[in-house]
């Protein structure tokens, strides 16, 4: 059996078994599945530019932003259908991760990290300054009309469910390819050694804009996906904690590889979930956990996974 027939068939693997807990889970942890895929795909676009590029961003939840307020606005006041807004949402979050990125390319190492914060703020601040039309963060309520696609109404759980799972799988698929794809090998060649890489030929610059461009897309999508199937948009998502976020997630499940951004989710949802119910004081025993775990498995869960599995993406 090849590498690639084994990925597919572990990706296929995991959709199923997405798909299984929902049918025989309770019903609020089955519930929970669908903002987990959501965000499992947030973490996947961020996942692209930092495991696989190396490229460490801290604002990241502009392009997340972008995307939300791309879908929720044009719906809200334009009229938009749900799925013209929604491709307005994942186009927002590419052409802002083109324009971030020309920029942000400039530089390099910390500097690079300071400038997409900076940038991240610069786009939080401006949807409160504009809050007669965003809300602040009060946020606003997407109209019920905005979340029917063919005819199906989204709020509903089973078919918010299909519909996150639908997306996720897709991106799941479309990025595995990706990885294997000779962009995503050269990327990867970028991550571990630039120099050699532009010594070889290759434009480093425009890859790592084509880089940037893809990962604000998927987070744009995440987003759109996030206020479509939630009916929820707010100044918040754009703070600094969600541009932290997608970096816990994909330390904690493995950088650079395919499955590790859903186990990072998956982990510190429940982790956060669970604590919360025991204390008050829940977030240091998150913090305790999540101080072990990068000690003791500093590629994450699923880099451990891929010690015992070299072909693991």
């Amino acid at each position: 059996m090849t590498d690639r027939l084994r990925t597919d068939l572990l990706h296929l693997g995991v959709i199923a078994a997405l798909v299984v807990l929902f049918l025989t889970l309770p019903t609020y942890y089955a519930g929970n599945l669908s903002r987990i895929m959501v965000l499992a795909i947030y973490a996947i676009g961020y996942n692209l530019l930092f495991g696989y590029t190396g490229l460490l961003s801290l604002g990241h939840a502009m392009f997340f932003a972008a995307g939300m307020y791309g879908y929720g606005l044009t719906a809200q006041l334009a009229g938009v259908p749900a799925l013209p807004a929604f491709a307005l949402g994942i186009l927002a979050g590419a052409a802002l991760g083109l324009v971030v990125g020309a920029l942000a390319l400039r530089t390099a190492g910390v500097a690079f990290m300071i400038v997409t914060l900076m940038f991240a703020q610069a786009a939080y601040l401006t949807i409160l300054h504009f809050g007669t039309y965003t809300r602040g963060d009060e946020g606003f309520v997407v109209p019920s009309e905005a979340r029917i696609v063919f005819g199906i109404d989204l709020s509903g759980e089973t078919e918010r469910f299909a519909a996150a799972l639908i997306l996720f799988a897709l991106v799941l698929l479309a990025t595995g390819r990706l990885v294997r794809s000779r962009l995503g090998r050269t990327l990867v060649a970028i991550r571990e050694n630039e120099e050699r890489t532009r010594m070889l030929g290759y434009d480093a610059t425009r890859l790592k804009l084509i880089a940037i461009t893809l990962s604000g897309a998927l987070s744009g999508l995440a987003g759109a996906a996030y206020a479509l199937l939630f009916g929820y948009v707010g100044a918040s998502f754009a703070a600094v904690p969600y541009s932290i976020f997608p970096l816990l997630w994909v330390l904690l499940g493995g950088a650079g590889t395919t499955i590790g951004p859903l186990i990072g989710v998956f982990f510190m949802f429940y982790l956060i979930d669970t604590a919360s119910g025991i204390t008050l004081a829940y977030l240091l025993i998150v913090g305790v956990a999540l101080v072990l775990l990068t000690l003791f498995a500093p590629q994450g869960i699923a880099g451990l996974i891929k010690r015992r599995l070299p072909w693991l993406p």
